[in-house]
């Protein structure tokens, strides 16, 4: 009998649901960010498709990838191939996304499409973020670098 902790099996049918919302603990910064943004007016900060077009294919929600954005800024992350890995791996990514799997190509034309509008919306959201005193709760400064936006 081996004196280590037993690991859970992995081809077993687990009996309890898994819920992204319950993985996310209440402390966690991804909820100040859904928060933040989805208080904000993506339309009136000038994004691309904020209202989309009647017929074509379906855009993404210039809000959701606006979170994305910041959550990869917040954590460092610039290229848009690991922001696309993180889409697929991340599970904070994932329940602030919806589950929502952009290709790195998707990301870097939002990116390159929106170059302003990131900008205004990044002014925005860490305005909102300081006036609710977040640095101290999250222990993590802001600071943009907007060369790489």
């Amino acid at each position: 009998m081996s004196r280590y902790i037993e690991k859970e099996n992995r081809n077993q049918i687990a009996m309890k649901p898994l819920c992204l919302d319950d993985m996310i603990s209440e402390e966690n910064p991804v909820r100040a960010i859904e928060t933040i943004v989805e208080s904000m007016n993506i339309a009136e900060l000038g994004f691309i498709y904020a209202e989309p077009k009647a017929i074509g294919r379906k855009p993404y929600n210039p809000g959701d990838m606006f979170k994305l954005c910041v959550y990869s800024y917040f954590n460092g992350i610039y290229s848009s191939r690991k922001i696309e890995q993180e889409c697929r791996r991340n599970i904070e990514v994932m329940w602030l996304i919806g589950e929502l799997k952009p290709n790195q190509k998707t990301i870097a034309k939002f990116r390159k499409e929106n170059k302003a509008a990131i900008k205004a919306a990044f002014q925005r959201f860490t305005l909102i973020y300081n006036e609710l005193n977040l640095m101290s709760r999250y222990h993590r400064k802001i600071n943009w670098s907007f060369s790489k936006v």
